[in-house]
């Protein structure tokens, strides 16, 4: 076994060094991970004696002053976050001061502020959709702002300047799908608007509709040897290889979403039951049964993969301190193993598609797939049917003969 080479620290921070060493520990720091860490504190240490300061002069403008000077002869300089857990922690030992930051609160910040307490106690939107929300509106003033040379974005505002948005928009390459968020979005803040009286008109109906069909697409299909080849990309011998492995099978064996996924909790297994408890749309809740195979991979990383935390998230970052894993690195975890197993690159939706199509190859029933999807609009769960081209072979009807 590799030993981990021990910083040293002397000056005025050595007498914290056992301390925070101990709460990087705490905090799920590998050994060497942690003397890294310790060994910028011993750099800012050193630095502090040579220019006469204590460590109750420590502070982020003191930090700042010391990365000025101790990145120059670095091949990868030390930023301030990179320090962070370094000062927070002295805060929370009484060490140093808090600081008092003053936060500067802009009429853009204000009114999207009011607009996010609109969209919780009127519409009753989920967290992540204000969110999402919540962006679009701040990114359509950022471009009023920086196309008219307004303040904040609302002045002279008019269907001309919606249309410019979208047209911007377009000119991106986005796709269809996303220009359809694009335009829900929009129309949702410019509701807002109206009835907050920022405008007098209500411009929401002057936001053109994007053309396209429903379910006109055909799902692209995933065989299971690639299901197979892409759980094997994962090297279980490291503790993210296990991570990977639980979490491609949980969502190609229950097809759970990424956001599904990224929020399932310790609470949520109910072992005696072999169910698991899946919080999906709409705060909606459903138990499914665990697999045996699933079971076995959440228990394999449970108790050899996943770091030390207080978290009460399933799955963690790898990365000290643990983190919850947001649905964006669920997505980008199976793009990653897809491009490992020699695949053409796939998003987690994709394994939800897979489950589809192998329930419809297996014969089973539309409705019995989207209980198992967890979908209410049966309508959703019917463009599956364009997969079962056996089925769709005995409803074609004989091409009509030509006699020439």
């Amino acid at each position: 076994m590799q030993s981990v080479y021990v910083a040293r620290v002397s000056g005025p921070l050595a007498p914290f060094a056992d301390g925070f060493r101990a709460e990087l520990d705490r905090l799920g720091y590998t050994p060497a991970s942690r003397e890294y860490k310790v060994n910028q504190m011993a750099g800012l240490s050193r630095w502090l004696d040579v220019e006469g300061l204590g460590v109750v002069d420590v502070s982020s403008a003191t930090v700042e002053a010391f990365l000025g000077v101790f990145a120059a002869n670095r091949r990868r300089p030390v930023t301030l976050k990179a320090m962070r857990p370094l000062l927070e922690w002295l805060r929370s030992q009484g060490v140093i001061a808090t600081e008092a930051r003053a936060v500067e609160r802009s009429a853009v910040d204000e009114l999207l502020e009011d607009y996010r307490c609109w969209l919780t106690a009127d519409r009753g939107l989920a967290a992540r959709t204000i969110d999402r929300y919540g962006k679009a509106a701040r990114r359509f003033l950022a471009w009023r702002v920086a196309a008219g040379a307004v303040a904040v974005g609302t002045e002279g505002l008019d269907g001309e300047a919606v249309t410019g948005y979208l047209l911007a928009e377009v000119a991106r390459g986005l796709g269809p799908g996303s220009l359809q968020g694009r335009v829900a979005e929009l129309r949702s803040l410019l509701r807002f608007f109206y009835l907050r009286g920022v405008t007098d008109v209500h411009l929401a109906n002057a936001v053109p509709p994007v053309p396209g069909w429903k379910e006109r697409s055909v799902p692209v299909r995933l065989d299971r040897a690639e299901v197979r080849a892409l759980l094997d990309s994962c090297d279980r011998s490291t503790p993210t290889g296990v991570r990977d492995f639980a979490m491609l099978l949980v969502l190609a064996r229950l097809g759970l979403r990424a956001a599904e996924l990224a929020g399932l909790r310790l609470e949520d297994l109910d072992w005696r039951a072999g169910e698991l408890v899946v919080h999906g749309k709409g705060g909606r809740d459903d138990r499914m049964p665990l697999p045996v195979d699933v079971g076995e991979a959440l228990v394999a990383y449970l108790r050899h993969g996943r770091p030390r935390s207080a978290q009460r998230v399933v799955f963690l970052t790898v990365a000290a301190p643990p983190r919850p894993m947001w649905p964006t690195s669920v997505s980008q975890m199976v793009w990653r193993q897809s491009r490992r197993a020699g695949m053409k690159p796939i998003r987690a939706h994709r394994l939800r598609h897979a489950l589809a199509s192998e329930l419809v190859g297996l014969g089973v029933r539309l409705p019995e797939i989207a209980q198992v999807l967890r979908q209410r609009d049966l309508a959703t769960t019917a463009v599956y049917a364009k997969i079962d081209h056996r089925a769709l072979r005995e409803l074609a009807l004989p091409w009509p003969e030509t006699v020439r």
